[in-house]
């Protein structure tokens, strides 16, 4: 463990830009820190792991961790490069901020004795904001020019869609978060992803000017809680280029029942021999000679998979506890040692996801079904003919059991919990069927 925050981060690749004099200040203080979430889900995702990380370290370092639930900004949005975000309802917003609150308990401790972590809604002081006295206080220490100059206002500007001037007024309110977190409550670090980096900075410009005090020459002679600063992480992308957190369009939620925590665990599992180590600096708390020992691991012996199996155990029993790291090592051991069966139908059904699917009636089954003939009515095969030269090769499974003979009868008795059953052609190809009527 090195001796302050801002070395730790250093070493792990984790600070992309900060201000002048942050390093100083989380090498000799200990302060308030802070980072927003949009709650536009019920469920955070794997991409705001990165940000959750930033918290939890500058926890175990003695600074103390704020994390804004952006109920009031939340129904604004931060403008997009390419589209406007859709409205969420003030009802909806708040649903997902509870479901924030569970998830980020399972990183940062909210009942430390010395510097516990704080979750606070923006919605407190926002949806209390007058329009007029708003525009007054704050509108008028930022010119359009400096606004414009946003990168993601500088994208849409030249779309026909434009830019709402709901949006247009997110930093603004960005702006206006850390200035009342630095009054309430001394909070003088802001932190983010450096795509993040304008609206972070108009907020410490914000306080630089209304919460300083100034001589009668109009220099600047001190703050009531010292110089506020920002710090942001870089953006996170795989070795080919996939920016982190998105896997074809889908996200990997911390939800465990929007993302199960065997498929939480598999995404960690199966990361990229070049992706691994940073991952391992970036989301676990081993420390440097724990990562470098993995480092070399990958470098001598990759095809143990040493490193990717604790990467996975780490971010999983974090995630989702020791019981959601047992679910998942149980039903990772049951797939792949060849005993799916023995799972249940949900864990099976959460396996075999991705797996062609095919449907028979219930009615077939009652009396019996030659294995050929189903395997012809599931999917698995086109012809009765080739169902016969499968099983001659030894290739035709039902529920892991080799079939040896096509007429082997396929009944409602190798229903699992009664309502699907797992066809297997080799090693790998499996089609889940579904037991309808």
């Amino acid at each position: 463990m090195t001796t302050n925050v801002f070395d730790e981060l250093t070493w792990r690749g984790m600070v992309y830009d900060a201000t002048p004099g942050c390093d100083g200040m989380l090498a000799t203080e200990k302060v308030a820190c802070y980072i927003g979430f949009d709650p536009s889900a019920k469920s955070l995702h794997m991409g705001q792991l990165i940000p959750i990380a930033l918290l939890a370290r500058m926890q175990r370092y003695g600074h103390t961790p704020i994390a804004i639930a952006g109920g009031g900004t939340g129904m604004i949005g931060d403008p997009r490069p390419t589209a406007e975000r859709q409205l969420l309802s003030k009802e909806t917003v708040e649903e997902n901020v509870l479901g924030i609150r569970a998830q980020l308990e399972r990183f940062l401790d909210f009942k430390a004795k010395n510097n516990p972590a704080k979750l606070i809604n923006n919605a407190d002081w926002l949806f209390k904001l007058g329009l007029i006295d708003f525009l007054r206080d704050t509108g008028k220490q930022f010119t359009v020019n400096y606004m414009l100059d946003k990168e993601s206002v500088k994208a849409r500007l030249g779309r026909e869609a434009g830019v709402s001037f709901t949006e247009f007024s997110y930093m603004l309110l960005q702006a206006y978060d850390y200035l009342q977190l630095y009054r309430g409550h001394g909070c003088r670090l802001q932190m983010g992803g450096s795509d993040q980096w304008g609206n972070i900075l108009a907020g410490v410009d914000l306080i630089k000017k209304v919460a300083a005090t100034t001589n009668q020459a109009g220099a600047v002679t001190g703050y009531s809680h010292g110089e506020p600063h920002a710090l942001v992480h870089p953006l996170l992308t795989t070795a080919s280029g996939e920016k982190f957190g998105k896997s074809e369009g889908n996200a990997l939620w911390l939800d465990r029942s929007m993302t199960s925590p065997y498929r939480f665990y598999q995404y960690w599992f199966n990361v990229d021999d070049r992706d691994v180590v940073t991952y391992l600096k970036w989301f676990t708390l081993l420390d440097r000679p724990e990562i470098e020992g993995l480092e070399e691991a990958v470098r001598t012996e990759p095809a143990n998979r040493e490193a990717q199996k604790r990467l996975a155990r780490e971010v999983t029993i974090a995630a989702h506890g020791q019981d959601g790291l047992d679910e998942a090592e149980r039903v990772t051991a049951a797939f792949f040692g060849g005993e799916l069966a023995r799972l249940g139908a949900s864990d099976i059904e959460d396996v075999l996801g991705d797996a062609p699917s095919g449907h028979v009636p219930r009615s077939a089954l009652q009396g019996g079904m030659s294995f050929d003939r189903f395997a012809v009515a599931a999917g698995l095969c086109v012809s009765n003919a080739e169902a016969r030269r499968l099983i001659d090769q030894g290739g035709a499974y039902l529920n892991d059991a080799r079939i040896l003979d096509p007429r082997q009868a396929v009944t409602v008795e190798h229903l699992i919990d009664g309502r699907i059953v797992i066809l297997r052609r080799g090693v790998k190809t499996y089609r889940l069927v579904q037991i309808t009527g």
